[in-house]
C-alpha cells in the first residue's frame, strides 16, 4: 500500500497483484479527532522526561474505565503511523535523557509523516513546535516526534506545558 498527498487530501492505494497497478482503496483519509490508542516504545520509559511519563501513566491508569487506552506498538514508524492515520490515537517517539533531541530524522522521517497526518486532519509536534515549522539545520537533524489525532496531541501538549512550568 502507498499513502500520499498531493494537496488537501490524503489517499491510499493498494497494489492489485493481478494487474500490477496501485488501485485507490482509501480515498480522502481523515484521521479521527480522538481515539484511545497510543503507540510508544515503553522499553525506554526509564529514560523519558517526566511530562511524557505522566502522560503515559494517565493513559494506562485513567480515573474512569471509559478512558482506558490500548497500547499498540509495532516498532516500525511507518506501520505505527499508518495505523494512527487510519484509526486515530497518538504515536510518540520522544526525546529522552539519552537523546534529548529525539532519534527520528526531521527531513526524511518526521516531516513526511507530519505532512500526511496534518493533511488528514491530525496534528504533529516536536513537543515545543509544529514539526513542519522546524527549519532544518542539517540533513540528518533529529527531533522528538508526537503525531496523531488532534485531540490526543492537544492533551499531550497540556502535559508538556505543565512540565515546562515545573522546571
Amino acid at each position: 500500500m502507498i499513502v500520499l498527498t498531493v494537496g488537501d487530501s490524503v489517499n491510499g492505494f493498494t497494489l492489485d497483484p493481478s494487474s500490477g497497478e496501485f488501485v485507490l482503496t482509501h480515498p480522502n483519509i481523515k484521521t479521527p479527532k480522538k481515539a484511545n490508542i497510543y503507540s510508544i516504545n515503553e522499553g525506554y520509559s526509564k529514560f523519558w522526561f517526566d511530562p511524557v511519563k505522566n502522560y503515559i501513566a494517565k493513559l494506562k491508569d485513567p480515573k474512569d474505565s471509559k478512558s482506558i487506552y490500548s497500547q499498540r506498538y509495532v516498532g516500525s514508524m511507518v506501520a505505527d503511523v499508518h495505523r494512527t492515520l487510519l484509526y486515530g490515537g497518538i504515536f510518540l517517539y520522544p526525546g529522552d535523557t539519552r537523546a534529548p533531541d529525539g532519534k527520528l530524522r526531521l527531513l526524511y522521517e518526521a516531516n513526511p509523516m507530519a505532512l500526511l497526518l496534518e493533511k488528514a486532519g491530525g496534528k504533529a509536534t516536536t513537543g515545543t513546535k509544529r514539526i513542519l515549522d522546524v527549519v532544518p539545520k542539517s540533513i540528518h537533524e533529529r527531533v522528538p516526534v508526537f503525531l496523531g489525532s488532534k485531540e490526543n496531541i492537544e492533551e499531550l501538549e497540556s502535559f508538556l506545558k505543565e512540565g515546562e512550568k515545573k522546571q
